[in-house]
């Protein structure tokens, strides 16, 4: 069994990076060589300024090279509890800026003619008990009626046709919802912002940040520094450089996956008839889907702990323990895979975006960020030229968590606390 991202051993090496020492220079300096980086990137070398992406390691190795490779429109919240906190026209407004999500990281696939293998087979979301079920009920009647009309419920005697386990008390369905293959993706986006024109620096990473005047910073790195007309931070639960404001907005969560080998056609249509991505709705839940090469990627917030090489064995194999709850016909399959990530959380798990200090930023995604990421580099470059009505999470405020400066000490609390609200949940 590997221990690092099947994506990652999947996909084409990028040999697009600019060695050497940093220019003087740039209009844009971006931070952080993930989805959000280098769509950033992408986007403002498209409109012809110049933009320097540095990274402190390789591009798309972090955060988007680690999660499931799933592309979903909606939420992670029950939408009616959107609704009632921030109003129904506040509550459609982000639902579909997820579906634009979605859109964004589409047409780019087309646009750059990126070979990661988009499809739209939509999510599945399932409950675990009658009581979650009756909840999607309610879900799916405001869905319909306000912000996605395409979205329709399967009920527990029909959903042997999206799934081949009885543990499940029914489904919605979200027919916009896609998949990717993440580690092509990343490896696209940064091809083709070096192709538009960026400056991509792997290995760099950003120890200073030096305000001069305005939007203007001086930005040091090991590898020299530069001069930067605007500063973009796309950096996620980074824990390196002058990031203080964000980590204590931010909780970084283990995330964990493994990859069985490659499954037969027949075994692929047992397990999941529509190949749907699919999420168990629990608040510890998990998530799984197919590969281009039919594996079942199978994941979850199986401890809640950082991912290390320890971790990374002791959540592969609680997940192992869940995958065969729901398929105990793949007892004897093989797992060719298993690695852990970060998720960048806010406390609401709504994603942040804005400008403090001169510093534009857009983090705290949640576990959406392979469509919202990718989608607010678009959106980073239209504030860049100062339209901030492009910013879907404008008006959002984004107070400190208390007690955290710096190492989340809490995490096992919180997963103590999440552990029994889904025992009484079921």
């Amino acid at each position: 069994m590997k221990m690092h991202p099947y994506w990652l051993d999947s996909r084409p090496a990028f040999r697009g990076a600019t060695p050497g020492d940093l220019p003087e220079k740039a209009d844009v300096v971006v931070v952080g060589g993930g989805f959000c980086g280098l769509s950033t990137a992408l986007a403002v070398a498209k409109r012809g300024g110049s933009v320097l992406l540095l990274e402190a390691g390789a591009v798309g190795e972090a955060a988007s090279g680690r999660n499931g490779g799933q592309c979903n429109n909606g939420f992670a919240h029950d939408y009616g509890s959107v609704r009632a906190e921030i109003g129904a026209a506040r509550a459609e407004a982000l639902y579909r800026a997820y579906d634009d999500a979605v859109d964004t990281v589409e047409r780019i696939v087309r646009e750059e003619a990126i070979d990661c293998a988009f499809e739209r087979r939509g999510k599945l979301k399932l409950a675990g008990s009658a009581a979650a079920f009756e909840k999607f009920r309610a879900s799916a009647e405001l869905l319909q009626c306000e912000a996605d009309p395409e979205c329709f419920l399967v009920e527990k005697a029909d959903l042997g046709s999206e799934i081949g386990s009885d543990v499940f008390h029914g489904g919605l369905v979200y027919p916009k919802s896609a998949q990717v293959h993440v580690g092509r993706l990343a490896v696209g986006l940064a091809e083709a912002a070096v192709r538009h024109g960026a400056d991509i620096r792997e290995d760099a990473p950003v120890t200073g940040l030096t305000r001069l005047e305005g939007d203007r910073y001086r930005v040091t790195t090991p590898r020299g520094s530069v001069e930067a007309g605007q500063v973009v931070l796309a950096t996620g639960t980074s824990q390196q450089g002058p990031l203080f404001h964000f980590r204590r907005r931010i909780v970084p969560i283990g995330s964990f996956v493994l990859a069985t080998e490659p499954l037969s056609e027949a075994l692929c249509a047992r397990i999941l008839p529509q190949r749907r991505s699919t999420t168990v709705a629990r608040t510890i839940g998990n998530y799984f889907r197919f590969s281009p090469d039919n594996r079942l990627i199978f994941g979850g917030r199986a401890r809640f702990a950082i991912s290390n090489p320890t971790q990374d064995r002791k959540s592969g194999a609680v997940l192992h323990r869940q995958m065969l709850e729901y398929f105990p016909y793949l007892a004897d399959t093989r797992i060719d895979y298993c690695w852990g990530g970060v998720i960048d959380a806010t406390r609401d798990r709504h994603p942040r975006a804005g400008q403090h200090r001169g510093l534009y930023y857009a983090m705290g995604f949640s576990g959406h960020g392979v469509q919202m990421a990718t989608h607010m580099g678009g959106v980073l470059a239209r504030m860049l030229e100062g339209d901030s009505a492009a910013n879907p999470f404008a008006a959002m405020d984004w107070p400190a968590i208390p007690g955290h400066f710096g190492p989340p000490w809490f995490l096992p609390l919180v997963g103590a606390y999440y552990t029994v609200k889904d025992r009484f949940a079921a």
